[in-house]
Parts: structure tokens; sequence; C-alpha cells
């Protein structure tokens, strides 16, 4: 199927695209950040590495396994806010950075419109953060619509997109904890004209707490995550945990 083959060859080339070169800026509506040059550089280490590259059919359908690349994490789901796409109500944890990736990934996808993920992210992003065009699962979403004739903001009846995240990992933290780079893993569902694809998608983020949110960090893009069928093999090999959903939604 169309979809397939463009997941296909948009997961191979995102697990190789080099990350935006780094910049910093101060945080809108809080004090001028303060953040020493070896901060910075952990930072952007941090959320440069690569990850695991995987082969693209390893984000198909295909056997699970019963192992586990360690405990589930639990993240919180707090309750939507009525002004905003993706809500601020997640704590300054890692588990909270992880938590509002979640949420933001399946909010932003839901529907397979680009408009969608690209004003949760313009909502989302600080000042000179990585461009949502160079983001993986956009990138995925408009090719598809491309190639099918969809416009982006254009209703199709019968188009069903949905993202359902299941795993994730943490990478790790710098400056404190108010540095996170966060990944999730879920099942990306199209349904079109009759038809069914599914895959495994994986997002990574690099967060930056403001002192009352998370945000999407000015400075280097996040290396691509790895895209794996969920609960698959490949998925354990390349970190991903379950998730625990705790909260209200």
């Amino acid at each position: 199927m169309l979809v397939v083959a463009i997941a296909v060859v948009l997961i191979a080339r995102h697990a190789t695209k080099p990350p935006a070169s780094p910049t910093t800026t101060p945080l809108p509506g809080a004090a001028p950040m303060r953040t020493s040059t070896a901060a910075v550089d952990e930072a952007t280490a941090l959320a440069t590495r690569p990850m695991l590259a995987l082969p693209p059919e390893a984000a198909l359908p295909h056997e699970l396994t019963t192992a586990t690349a360690g405990p589930p994490i639990t993240v919180p789901r707090p309750a939507p806010m009525a002004d905003r796409v993706i809500s601020d109500e997640f704590p300054a944890t890692a588990e909270g950075a992880l938590g509002w990736l979640t949420d933001f990934n399946e909010t932003a996808l839901r529907g397979g419109d680009p408009a969608t993920y690209v004003r949760a992210y313009t909502e989302s992003e600080l000042p000179h953060a990585p461009s949502p065009q160079g983001s993986g699962p956009l990138a995925l979403l408009t090719s598809f619509r491309e190639r099918a004739g969809i416009h982006p903001g254009e209703t199709m009846p019968g188009l069903t997109v949905t993202y359902e995240v299941t795993q994730g990992l943490i990478k790790g933290t710098a400056d404190g904890g108010r540095f996170a780079v966060v990944c999730t893993l879920g099942q990306l569902d199209f349904g079109y004209q009759g038809r069914a694809t599914s895959m495994g998608i994986g997002d990574c983020q690099a967060l930056r707490w403001t002192g009352s949110a998370w945000r999407i960090a000015p400075g280097s893009r996040a290396a691509y995550a790895s895209c794996a069928w969920p609960g698959s093999s490949e998925s354990v090999v390349a970190g991903y945990r379950p998730l625990n959903r705790d909260g209200a939604r």
C-alpha cells in the first residue's frame, strides 16, 4: 500500500538526517537563562546523540515479545485545558516531560492533518526551537496526504488517522532537570478508501521547563527516534518501556 512505501522511505531517511545547529534564547515569561557553557554543551550532546538505527521494516506489524527493556514508566495524564491544544498541567519531572510528549503526539497526529500538527507544535515551541517542518511525524503526514492528493486542512470523507502511544523512554536530563529529552513509541493507524495500514512510529523531542510548563526547547533538534512495532523485540532493544497512564483522561 502507498502509505507503507512512504513510511519505509521516511523512516530510513529520518534515521540518518543530522539535527539542526544549536542555538539558545531566554525563555519567555521567565528570568533570563543563566546556563553555563558546560550545561549547554551537555544538553546539546544529549539531544543530538544518535538513537539506535533500525531497519525500516522493524516499524511494520510483526511478532511481539514478552521481554521488556525495564519496568513500566508511569506518566501523568491531566485533564485537557480549554484554552490550549496541549495541557500545561504536567509536572517538572522527566516523567512529566514524557507525559507531555505523549499528549502532544496523540493530539497532534489525530486526524492526520499536517495543519493540526503545526498548530500544536507552534503553540508549544520556544523561540528558536527547531522548525516543525523537520519533524518525522509531520513529514509522514505531509507525504501521505500529498501522494493521496489531499491538501492540508482539507476534510476527506473516509480518512481516519490515529496515534496511540504505548511505550516510551527517557533519554536523559540536563541543566538540573530543566532540560529533558524524551521519546514516545506508538501505533499510527491510517484508514482510507476502505484500506487500513498500521506502523510503529517513534518521536523524540528536546523539552525545556519554563518554570510552569514543558515546551519544545530552543537549540538542536533531538536525534530522530528509533521506529519499531510497539511491543516487538526491536522496540525492547531500542530501550522503549511500557507506559502506565496516571490521571484524568
